[in-house]
């Protein structure tokens, strides 16, 4: 099975024209994802890659069935994005931008939960359910090589590191059920405790590969719904960055949410937290296949 997204599901690209977005389609197509109508305003009657461009996400909605929408706008017209896909019922948006004003990515995540959607991103390389359906570049050229089918849901902070947790369990055997790059922003449209339930609900993923590292609340969010029982599958998970605490607070590495604010948001308190909660602590990614052999 999987979340969010399968072989059914029918994708607009908003801001297909553009060269990332182009690019992107163009492997998405390959991989068999059905990626049914491009949006961007003024090139209504196009084809990129023998895909439909509609002016507005509400025809490609209309005359394509479009229920998955990927954006790729420039930061500043994400907000109107995110509205456009949600007001037009589109249940599953993923925001490939970084660097999002945040006044607009609160604004566009409000909007998105008032409509039921599940938004995924700011600053995120996209999302795979393997075989079926991939969002975004995730996985380049190598899609197949990288993310095979399986039955651990996988939930990362880091585009990168989605592709080296997929990588480690192939090595052990084990494949993944849908891998979600949840993004790298301060704001995100979903956090890691969601996305978890939704693996704690698909009858066919067995375990959660969680990666996290410093900056936000979403290892605290995880940690609060495992101890209050809404997740019960085994929670392995990987905590990188503890070289942070080395220095001075408020400088984010890497992502701009990699910041520690507080000593609740370094890594090792998260790690902490985390296994008083019940999840299993990976040391390394070398880790993560003996933890699942212990737990499933």
């Amino acid at each position: 099975m999987s979340i969010l997204i399968d072989g059914d599901s029918r994708v607009v690209v908003q801001g297909i024209t553009g060269f990332q977005g182009r690019f992107d389609t163009k492997y998405c197509l390959q991989y068999g994802t059905r990626i049914v109508a491009g949006v961007t305003p003024g090139r209504g009657g196009e084809e990129i890659e023998g895909v439909p461009v509609y002016n507005t996400v509400q025809a490609a909605v209309d005359k394509e069935g479009a229920d998955v929408a990927v954006i790729y706008v420039p930061a500043a017209a994400v907000r109107d994005a995110v509205m456009e896909a949600a007001e037009a019922g589109v249940r599953v948006i993923l925001a490939t931008t970084e660097n999002v004003p945040r006044h607009d990515a609160a604004a566009a995540v409000a909007a998105t939960r008032r409509a039921a959607s599940w938004l995924v991103g700011f600053n995120t390389n996209g999302m795979v359910t393997p075989g079926q359906c991939r969002l975004g570049g995730i996985g380049g050229d190598r899609t197949e090589d990288i993310y095979v089918p399986g039955r651990i849901g996988v939930c990362s902070r880091s585009g990168g590191m989605s592709a080296e947790l997929a990588v480690t369990l192939r090595d052990a055997g084990r494949g993944v059920s849908t891998c979600v790059s949840m993004g790298g922003d301060p704001i995100t449209g979903r956090t890691m405790d969601e996305f978890a339930g939704l693996f704690e609900a698909d009858p066919e993923s067995d375990a959660i590969v969680v990666f996290g590292e410093p900056g936000s609340e979403n290892e605290q969010r995880l940690a609060a719904a495992l101890a209050a029982g809404k997740i019960k599958k085994p929670v392995v998970a990987l905590i990188a960055g503890e070289f942070q605490e080395q220095y001075p607070a408020g400088v984010s590495f890497g992502h701009m949410a990699a910041m520690i604010s507080s000593p609740d948001d370094s890594a090792s308190a998260k790690r902490r937290v985390l296994a008083e909660a019940g999840a299993h602590i990976a040391a390394s990614l070398a880790d993560i296949p003996r933890l699942l052999d212990e737990v499933l």
